[in-house]
């Protein structure tokens, strides 16, 4: 139905997204979510009232919403008539703003599903004709098959999976700009299937389809250990072709038992080990029509299934960022060595010119050693994890210049070993180019203090080099998708990239590997669940808390950042089914495997006992200063050692913590009756955590930072003892000459704890600390990401563990949300709260985030005894700006008394603070500081 207006709104409608993405090709929500954004010249106090919305199919219109009163501007599902395969789909939205006046309708937008029915599939699995050994690396298979078009083209959509990575050609040109497609899944729940339009790559008359495939994820050497062939021996292909002609009819190309296949120049391809590429074996023009494939041999027809095939849902991966070399070194011991000047995850482009034959080495590597040698060594965790070998083999043609990328490896690396170049190499023969998951940056910080703007830079570095198809720990040498790290960093992540269809993807392999008892494996997707090492399972090591936790912290950290009330649906039965895990393990003393609290060998256990997590083994905080759990990880588990293992006061909290959030989340879903029965669960843990670790004067049992951090943090301290329990921990930190002492899992809490306890100074103290344990000595040691341990170098020089792991960059989200002082208090960001609170000497910061209801900025300066705050509330959105007493408290806005200025909706004044209420729009205050002497250097 059509809605009319007797008056225009000067308020724009712009940046329409359908699923966070703008114009997506081939999805398969049956209810697509439509986004918009409000753009007003007025600038102050923009609101949206109701909107409308309508939607067109190819034979006009499908479904008008009709006017709807609401102010609704994100996540709008599409509620029209049933959607259909392949179609396309465009839509517009208009508005009524505060004054119920209508916007003009926004530019046409559109979305186009893909196959949403396995009978939609007319392609048949193909694989090369031949047998390989499945112990053995091997060429990658290159198929082909040519087809006829004899009518005009009106357009042509081709699908597209496999089984390993695929390389895709049609009449020679690239299709897409896509990497390691399909991309990584649970393949046996999940596999994806690309959506591409070629309309534009066909002929009239002949043309020709080309695929390269590689190992990938699915037989090459993955996770730890480089387990190989773990979901299948065999590469295969599935792809079809539909072209629609100008006039209506339709021609399909299939992958069938009439294409070709051969072997040529990539000799080997593995995403961990690396690439082997002889160019003497290049075939020119394999994927071009007319080419002689007489001499290739044929496929064989395989029976894969298709009912585990699914649309791609996150961002794929794509060539980013472009690194010419800082320098090329001879090291001591008379190596070549590329410096990238940037750890990164990615590859080495090649230009170079030289005889037919000679094969040029490049390892990859994050590290000099203390003689300033290349190394590995610090990579590697015997019996488990040898250190990656990271290299790539390149023998030329010999046809003048030749450039050369890998096809299907990536690497992480700043240092690059070069062997057999011929001649003397210079920065113009290497580019290293980042490869990662193509998220829009959405988030920015910066201040007066060069060593955190590095820190901030190393942090999204380390973001950039691990977020690549999944969240992994390292891009070296495990590439596992650990969801501890995950769970850890997704605030900060989410600050920097948008990260909501990259998790959403994740997410759904969580679900789907979960166990019919709730656990949760440690890594997604979890081959290394089934690892043996030297006899030794490691399945026993699945489940473990603030690993497992993932399942409920990560969706309730995407639906506060970006309002998505879907996720929470989606996952709720993931949620509860862990929550349960926790409590069923919790309540279950005698269990026959795992670590059991040796105390219930002897009793029964009390009360209180039975919402004590102390069942099963944990990782505890993790790697801690001085951690001893890596060291008794494989060694012999003594009662003592399995009390350890268990690490009961760790579990209990993360038992607790994410029964407070499932209730929150069933609260959000309307589901009242699970709301009530956690919120009991959750009391009762946490009245159990306090009876088994807490003592009256506040003191926690074990006496480590981390302990308390995580008992403030999660909130499981009576009121009357959280200022105890605070000064406790000043004085551990105190006591370790004002050094943190947290592991993986507290770290991301610490600074916040402490500033909301009264202890802000000490937060900046630990910030701005240059010896180790310390974020910043890792900055002052050159590092440009984040690494895995405190002593990522230590002072002599030696590199340990991984040098590029995001979860100490946690830090980031107190960088944004207090030094910055952004933080959203109504679930993607409908409202904000400003609220930066200076300290350690800084003069500025800043931070930036583009919201999906626009850009949400904090800008101050302390300087002369003023403070000045700038900031921008996006459209169709309001905020609350807090100016601390500390601060000062005579508060004007560009001179203005805040009462008259317009877009401030209400002041309030308390001793500690002024609170202003604002609508959209961007604002200064100013600020007579309370400390004359702030904002000038000491």
């Amino acid at each position: 139905m059509a809605t009319s207006a007797t008056s225009t709104s000067s308020i724009g409608v712009q940046d329409l997204r359908c699923e966070y993405q703008d114009n997506p090709l081939g999805i398969d929500v049956r209810q697509p979510r439509l986004s918009w954004k409000l753009v007003s010249p007025a600038g102050r106090g923009t609101v949206q009232t109701a909107y409308q919305l309508r939607v067109n199919d190819e034979k006009g219109e499908l479904w008008d919403s009709g006017k709807v009163p609401s102010g609704q501007s994100v996540h709008v599902p599409y509620a029209g008539p049933e959607l259909r395969s392949a179609q396309r789909y465009t839509w517009q939205v208009r508005i009524w703003d505060g004054a119920h006046q209508a916007s003009t309708w926004s530019e046409p937008a559109w979305w186009e599903m893909g196959l949403l029915h396995s009978s939609d599939w007319q392609a048949k699995w193909i694989e090369a004709d031949w047998d390989d050994d499945p112990q053995a690396f091997k060429p990658a298979p290159y198929l082909r098959t040519a087809f006829t078009l004899d009518k005009p083209v009106a357009s042509a959509r081709l699908y597209v999976t496999a089984h390993g990575l695929y390389e895709l050609s049609l009449n020679g040109q690239r299709v897409g700009d896509a990497y390691f497609t399909p991309g990584f899944t649970s393949y046996e729940h999940r596999l994806q299937y690309q959506t591409y339009d070629v309309s534009e790559l066909l002929r009239s008359n002949e043309n020709a389809l080309g695929v390269i495939l590689g190992d990938g994820w699915y037989r090459g050497s993955i996770s730890i250990g480089g387990l190989r062939n773990f979901y299948g021996e065999r590469l295969s292909l599935l792809l079809q072709l539909h072209v629609r002609y100008s006039d209506g009819s339709e021609q399909v190309i299939i992958s069938d038992e009439h294409w070709r296949a051969t072997t040529g120049p990539i000799l080997k391809s593995d995403l961990q080990d690396g690439e082997i590429y002889d160019a003497r074996l290049e075939m020119p023009g394999w994927d071009q029509a007319g080419f002689d494939d007489s001499r290739w041999q044929g496929v064989r027809v395989a029976e894969y299934g298709l009912a585990n095939l699914v649309a791609t849902v996150g961002p794929l991966v794509r060539r980013k960022e472009r690194f010419v070399p800082l320098a090329i070194l001879t090291t001591p011991a008379g190596e070549t060595v590329v410096d990238m000047g940037q750890n990164l995850s990615g590859v080495v482009q090649l230009r170079v010119s030289g005889p037919a034959g000679t094969t040029i080495r490049l390892q990859h590597g994050e590290a000099l050693d203390k003689a300033g040698n290349f190394t590995m060594e610090h990579l590697g965790l015997e019996p488990i994890i040898p250190a990656p070998l990271q290299e790539v083999l390149y023998t030329l043609k010999g046809e003048g210049e030749e450039v050369y990328t890998p096809h299907f490896t990536t690497h992480g690396f700043r240092y690059v070993k070069v062997e057999g170049f011929p001649g003397t190499p210079t920065p113009a023969n290497f580019t290293g180019i980042a490869l990662y998951s193509d998220m829009p940056e959405i988030g920015s910080f910066s201040c007066s203090d060069p060593r955190l703007n590095q820190l901030q830079h190393n942090i999204l570095w380390s973001q950039k080099g691990n977020f690549l198809e999944i969240p992994t720990d390292c891009p070296t040498r495990e590439r596992a998708g650990w969801t501890g790290d995950a769970q850890i960093f997704v605030g900060t992540g989410s600050f920097l990239m948008q990260t909501a269809g990259f998790f959403t993807k994740w997410l759904k392999d969580l679900a789907a590997e979960q166990g019919a008892n709730g656990r949760v494996p440690n890594m997604i997707p979890s081959p290394a669940s089934k690892l043996t090492v030297n006899n030794f399972s490691t399945e026993f090591l699945e489940g473990a808390a603030g690993w497992g936790d993932a399942a409920v912290i990560i969706p309730w950290t995407l639906y506060q950042m970006y309002g998505d009330r879907r996720i929470l649906q989606e996952q709720y039965e993931s949620m509860k089914a862990w929550v349960e895990y926790e409590r069923q393990n919790a309540q279950d003393k005698y269990k026959p495997a795992g670590h059991t609290a040796p105390r219930y060998r002897e009793r029964e256990p009390h009360a209180h006992e039975r919402y004590l997590w102390d069942t099963n083994f944990h990782w505890g905080e993790w790697l801690e200063p001085n951690d001893p759990v890596p060291a008794l990880l494989f060694g012999e588990h003594t009662p003592e050692v399995q009390q350890i293992l268990s690490a009961p006061h760790v579990a209990t909290a993360y038992f607790a913590n994410s029964t407070r959030l499932l209730a929150e989340a069933a609260r959000v879903l309307g589901k009242e009756a699970d709301a009530q029965e956690y919120s009991r669960l959750h009391e009762q843990i946490k009245q159990a955590y306090i009876s088994e670790f807490v003592d009256k004067d506040g003191s926690i049992t074990p006496e480590k930072q981390a302990a308390y951090v995580r008992a403030l943090a999660f909130d499981l301290l009576p009121a009357e003892l959280r200022p105890a329990a605070a000064a406790h921990l000043v004085k551990l930190i105190r006591s370790a000459g004002t050094h943190l002492g947290t592991g993986f899992l507290s770290t991301p809490f610490l600074c916040s704890v402490l500033g909301a306890n009264g202890y802000l100074d000490v937060a900046y103290e630990l910030l701005m600390q240059e010896s180790r344990p310390s974020w910043l000595y890792a900055v002052e040691k050159g590092a440009t990401t984040i690494w895995e341990s405190w002593d990522g170098i230590d002072e002599e020089g030696n590199p340990h563990g991984s040098l590029n792991h995001y979860s100490y960059g946690a830090v980031g989200s107190w960088l944004y949300q207090v030094v910055a002082g952004i933080e959203p208090t109504q679930p993607g960001y409908k409202h904000a709260s400003f609220q930066p609170q200076p300290g350690a000497g800084l003069t500025a910061a800043s931070a930036s985030y583009q919201s999906l209801y626009g850009e949400v900025a904090s800008s101050w300066q302390l300087a002369d005894g003023h403070f000045r705050l700038t900031v921008t509330v996006p459209a169709n959105t309001s905020a609350t700006v807090t100016i601390l007493s500390t601060i000062g408290k005579e508060v004007t806005e560009q001179g203005q008394a805040l009462e008259a200025v317009e877009g401030i909706t209400g002041v309030r004044r308390t001793e500690d603070a002024t609170l202003i209420d604002v609508g959209s729009g961007t604002y200064t205050f100013d600020v007579v500081t309370a400390d004359p002497t702030a904002g000038t250097e000491k």
